[in-house]
């Protein structure tokens, strides 16, 4: 089977039934699947969480990204995708998955889109709260996650 990379960013609600759906799509060949939603969490009076991107080029982002997964991991399917715009609480902001022969092919991708899509995808994370708004810079512990995975593909 040839290794497809299915990724979008939008402004619409994620279908998560449909992602699920298109990520078990396959002839049956594939003995493993991993997903990974990521939702705006609440907390410290937060009431609403925007990421702006450009589309274009996060695009191209999150499709090197995948690209990445599929070189290091035996990949039939990598999908990524993620929101931009203004998010309620528990609205889901991405969807990662993966379809492959083996279950730590799946697991381990899954694992490294997400971690380097949090430093490397030019988003811009604002958070609102009842009377003010913050922009959010990236965290010590995404970067961390980051480096893992640079050093372990290196």
């Amino acid at each position: 089977m040839i290794p497809f990379i299915d990724v979008e960013v939008t402004t619409s609600p994620l279908d998560l039934t449909r992602l699920h759906d298109r990520l078990q799509e396959d002839d049956a060949s594939s003995g493993a699947i991993s997903s990974f939603v990521g939702r705006v969490r609440g907390g410290e009076g937060l009431t609403a969480l925007e990421l702006e991107a450009y589309e274009p080029v996060t695009r191209l982002s999150l499709e090197q990204i995948a690209r990445t997964a599929q070189e290091r991991w035996p990949l039939e399917l990598a999908m990524i995708h993620h929101r931009s715009g203004l998010m309620p609480l528990g609205e889901p902001i991405v969807f990662v998955g993966a379809r492959s022969a083996h279950r730590v092919a799946v697991l381990e991708s899954v694992a490294y889109m997400i971690d380097v899509l949090k430093t490397e995808a030019p988003f811009w994370k604002r958070e609102h709260f009842d009377n003010t708004t913050r922009w959010v810079e990236a965290r010590t512990s995404d970067e961390n996650r980051a480096r893992h995975w640079q050093e372990t593909i290196e």
